[in-house]
């Protein structure tokens, strides 16, 4: 994105500007209406008591906006409703071609300037795309976004700048389709994106992967006409602070037509083009966290590979013997992502982690249980780790339910023939995928998201947007970066 946050001690005379101002507000501080006319100040100030949230002043050369701070039950719901606040900002300012606004905060609520230039930020990402008429190729108007005085730090500006720019590198993997981004592709991406932020990449080919025996990663490559890859993304800085490194696995699955268990639901597989949305988030967190320079040694893990029932796919009742020596009758080419994932995970323990999180466009389950509006959360880290993750979730709005994980499910997915089914029964299938990936992580703590419902939206959603939404960037930044509190 060419959109720049940035920090300015103060704000040019007749420029366009926004104000954040307290709950309640009905009067204009003195430091938001030193330019006002008498009669604009008592335009905005009827508007504020008549309890509008955002007030537009237009002067035509320039703009001034009020945003008020809202009544909410938590902090993090008001901070959200900064958020949102700024996507209806961002329409504002993209109507009256704005390039340049300086916000101001006078709400006495420290991180309110950087919530609103969140939402705002985030409001302006567009995808390239491949329309090749002049009007669709223009850039966006806004360029830059600055936080004046004491509105935020420039060190704080300088890190959500680099934390959303990680959100948009993960829009951008997610929103390309796979005749642009297939497996070998997507390594590149990652990559090219470590080479920028100063984390480092090593990409098994296929004679690699057949020599470390990714069963499931294999199986379900047969089908493509394209070799797989396996991305090892790492971020070691010299002051890393933990003596074990985190670990992050993300589902690479570049396009998924579900192979000879063909996905039978009309239009469902019109944006499978998003099934590797797990991996693109921790390509964009890795790129956050080397970019800001975060003391934490962190590892990406990224299986990539399309499915199709093409060549020698695999098929029902085959047996894979997989990464971590087990077995796993194949019920439903379909159940792909937790194949990829079983060998990642089951990679992952060579690095003896303090903590391995998955991310993963896994089950329609989870989006029939919690829609669009949030992610699952299920796995065997100590009940303070999982409560870390779901305070990092609330306070970006990423939010996570989490499931059981009981014994009870292993049931699920007992095989006659094999050690597993990759199936289980057909209630329940977001908790029994989870408890089928559980068997190659055992002995390690691990916390497995399905993202399937928020990573990728068929309507716009505020500053979500329409299409890759980049799920799971500013979550685990969030929730990594509190680990050295």
């Amino acid at each position: 994105m060419s959109l720049t946050l940035a920090h300015a001690a103060t704000a040019p005379a007749q420029s366009t500007q926004v104000f954040v101002l307290p709950l309640g507000t009905t009067s204009l501080p003195e430091a938001a209406a030193t330019d006002l006319p008498a009669e604009a100040r008592r335009y905005v100030e009827i508007a504020l008591a008549d309890a509008q949230k955002l007030v537009s002043l237009n002067h035509f050369s320039h703009q001034h906006y009020f945003v008020v701070l809202e009544k909410k039950v938590s902090p993090d719901l008001q901070f959200e409703a900064l958020r949102k606040a700024g996507h209806h900002l961002q329409g504002l300012l993209k109507k009256e071609k704005t390039a340049t606004v300086f916000v101001h905060n006078l709400s006495g609520v420290p991180e309110a300037a950087l919530a609103l230039a969140e939402g705002l930020f985030l409001s302006a990402y567009q995808f390239a795309g491949y329309k090749t008429d002049e009007k669709s190729r223009q850039a966006a108007p806004l360029t830059t976004i600055s936080l004046v005085g004491d509105a935020a730090t420039a060190a704080q500006v300088t890190e959500l700048q680099h934390v959303l720019e990680g959100v948009a590198f993960a829009r951008d993997l997610v929103n390309a389709p796979l005749n642009k981004l297939n497996a070998q592709q997507l390594a590149d991406r990652l990559a090219e994106a470590g080479d920028e932020a100063g984390y480092h990449t090593e990409i098994l080919d296929f004679a690699k992967i057949e020599s470390l025996r990714m069963g499931g990663l294999l199986a379900v490559n047969l089908g493509s006409p394209e070799p797989p890859t396996f991305s090892i993304l790492e971020w070691k800085p010299e002051n890393a602070q933990n003596e074990h490194p985190y670990v992050l696995v993300g589902k690479g699955v570049v396009y998924d037509t579900g192979g000879l268990s063909l996905k039978p639901t009309p239009n469902s597989m019109d944006m499978m083009k998003c099934d590797m949305a797990g991996g693109a988030a921790v390509g964009g967190t890795l790129y956050a966290l080397a970019k800001n320079n975060v003391p934490l040694h962190v590892i990406g893990l990224v299986p990539a590979t399309d499915n199709r029932p093409g060549g020698l796919a695999y098929v029902p009742g085959d047996v894979l013997t997989m990464h971590s020596g087990l077995t796993v009758e194949v019920k439903n080419t379909d159940a792909e992502g937790r194949l990829l994932l079983a060998d990642a995970l089951s990679f992952a323990k060579k690095y003896h982690p303090e903590l391995v999180i998955d991310l993963a466009t896994l089950t329609g389950a989870a989006v029939r249980a919690i829609g669009t509006e949030g992610a699952a959360v299920m796995g065997t880290a100590a009940p303070k780790t999982t409560a870390r993750l779901l305070a990092a979730a609330h306070r970006v709005h990423e939010r996570l339910v989490e499931f059981p994980l009981w014994d009870d499910y292993a049931d699920h997915m007992k095989s006659d023939i094999a050690d597993l089914s990759n199936l289980g029964k057909g209630d329940a299938g977001h908790i029994s995928a989870a408890k089928f990936l559980e068997r190659f992580i055992e002995g390690t703590p691990w916390l497995h998201l399905d993202i399937a419902g928020p990573a990728f939206l068929t309507a716009a959603d505020s500053y979500r947007g329409k299409g890759g939404t980049g799920t799971g960037v500013r979550l685990l930044y969030e929730f990594l970066t509190k680990q050295l509190a």
